[in-house]
């Protein structure tokens, strides 16, 4: 079974014990990604964010050939609880409805002839408030506020994001701060 994992952010250049087999394929579908999430440890990352330009996404091919243990792998390493795996883990199998699933990955998906794909389905989320989506302003001022070592992870995130996800935040960021890709 051909599982594909989607990935945006710091999954392509720390992937951790993820079974992704490299390298990862800049080929992958196009998703509206943008820095619209806070972390816990205060960084501005990469989710899908509904309304925001899209941007082609990296994908890899799983080492596992189960599509629930590639949930699972992804799960743990974005370290989502378990209580949250259907939340928070988007999948997609040959044969299954369409549901709320994003149709551009299953045309992608078709047209790569994968049976399945798995992505990360954090919402965005800022100042505590899921489902809140910052201004790109808002953005940077946070990370203008953030103390000299988070701010040095927040800047390590953003400037590590391969240079195709190429966003709108990014360019401000990039304006605003400096913080060029890597």
């Amino acid at each position: 079974m051909n599982i594909a994992y989607l990935a945006w952010g710091s999954l392509v250049w720390d992937s951790r014990d993820l079974p992704v087999r490299r390298p990862w394929f800049h080929d992958g579908p196009l998703l509206a990604v943008e820095f619209c999430r806070q972390s816990q440890d205060d960084r501005i990352t990469l989710v899908i964010s509904p309304g925001k330009p899209q941007v082609r996404v990296l994908w890899g091919l799983s080492s596992v050939l189960n599509v629930d243990d590639a949930v699972d792998c992804l799960r743990m390493r974005e370290g989502i609880p378990a209580k949250n795996r259907d939340l928070h883990i988007g999948r997609w199998s040959v044969g299954e409805s369409k549901g709320n699933i994003d149709q551009l990955i299953i045309d992608w998906a078709s047209r790569m002839s994968l049976d399945a794909v798995v992505w990360t389905a954090l919402p965005p989320k800022f100042r505590g408030n899921d489902w809140v989506i910052p201004s790109a302003d808002e953005v940077v001022q946070h990370l203008v506020e953030l103390p000299a070592r988070k701010q040095r992870n927040a800047e390590e995130y953003i400037r590590k994001v391969p240079i195709q996800i190429d966003t709108d935040y990014r360019r401000h960021i990039e304006a605003k701060l400096g913080w060029t890709p890597i």
